[in-house]
């Protein structure tokens, strides 16, 4: 066996056994599929508890050094013995300012922590399972929910210190370590940067995904066109409608933008004097498409370095992430 233990050394039996084998990979005796010493063989040969033996092993694992599979044991999974942490993230879908997010999260932790990166795409049965696979093989997890229904269901069964909510919170999930967004009232206070040119419009339109967009968006326009008398409609999709002149849109997603923009150009419409568009987070591509996009956005870069932050220093805290109003040609 090659896996050693000795009494009297002043490190912890269990430290041993990591010592152990991340030396054996390292030194090429053992290999990515190999097959380590049992439990019971452990524990036998340099009379330990199984405990003992269970809580190395469950380091190298949630490290992601070793896998176990039920009834076969334990087996190299990777050779990258420097690895001290594994964070597993978990985003609804990957987009431009979601990017931004993930790369400056990566930023700024440490070299040797390990992150994974999973998508659900608004699926629950998909988020069930991705998290199910992963318990206990990771250090800590950044969940982004999105507006899943009882979510909380599966996350309850990781534990409540290493989860970390991303982006949208629920009632239900107010025990957790969060970076969030208040949806409702970034809406309506960045709406309320831009009344006085909204008002130029007849009807303001909210295009709202209920299946993707968060409730508090749809909350915080109705207040806020109620609150100022403003004529508006909320629509589900951009199919088969023609805008007209005097309607401004507040459009959450990318791919719909360039819908509205491209039927505003066939229309012969003019963007910012006879029809107007606020779009939902900024990006590089918003300064510069038909002389920029208003947005209304959150930081995602401060989101991302925040969050990394509080995991390195173990913040437990629930923190909401900051928000801007742009004005640019569109509106």
């Amino acid at each position: 066996m090659s896996i050693t233990v000795k009494d009297n050394l002043g490190i912890p039996k269990y430290r041993q056994i990591i010592i152990s084998v991340e030396k054996e990979i390292t030194n090429g005796n053992y290999k990515r599929g190999d097959k380590l010493p049992s439990i019971n063989s452990i524990r036998n040969r340099f009379s330990l508890s199984r405990d003992t033996v269970l809580l190395a092993y469950n380091d190298l694992k949630t490290r992601g050094i070793v896998q176990s599979f039920p009834g076969k044991g334990y087996y190299v999974k990777s050779e990258k013995v420097n690895t001290v942490q594994k964070i597993f993230v978990l985003f609804d879908e990957l987009n431009a300012f979601k990017e931004d997010l993930y790369n400056s999260f990566l930023k700024r932790i440490d070299n040797n922590i390990e992150v994974d990166i999973y998508f659900h795409h608004f699926n629950f049965d998909v988020f069930n399972k991705l998290i199910y696979d992963n318990i206990g093989n990771y250090n800590y997890y950044v969940i982004m929910p999105a507006n899943l229904k009882h979510t909380n269901t599966v996350i309850n069964k990781l534990p409540q210190d290493k989860v970390y909510i991303l982006d949208q919170m629920h009632p239900e999930l107010m025990s957790y370590n969060a970076i969030f967004q208040n949806f409702k009232e970034n809406i309506q206070n960045g709406l309320s940067e831009g009344i006085s040119l909204i008002k130029k419009y007849k009807e303001i339109i909210l295009l709202f995904s209920e299946a993707k967009q968060p409730q508090g968006m749809l909350n915080g326009f109705e207040s806020f066109c109620k609150q100022n008398n403003l004529k508006y409609q909320v629509i589900e999709s951009l199919i088969n409608r023609q805008p007209k002149k005097g309607e401004v849109y507040l459009i959450p997603d990318d791919r719909n933008l360039l819908r509205i923009i491209k039927s505003i150009k066939l229309v012969g419409l003019k963007l910012g004097q006879d029809i107007g568009v606020i779009s939902y987070n900024d990006t590089l591509l918003k300064e510069i498409v038909e002389g920029g996009i208003t947005t209304i956005s959150t930081d995602f870069n401060a989101m991302g370095e925040r969050l990394a932050k509080m995991i390195l220093n173990h913040e437990k805290v629930q923190i909401e992430n900051s928000f801007k109003f742009i004005l640019r040609n569109s509106l």
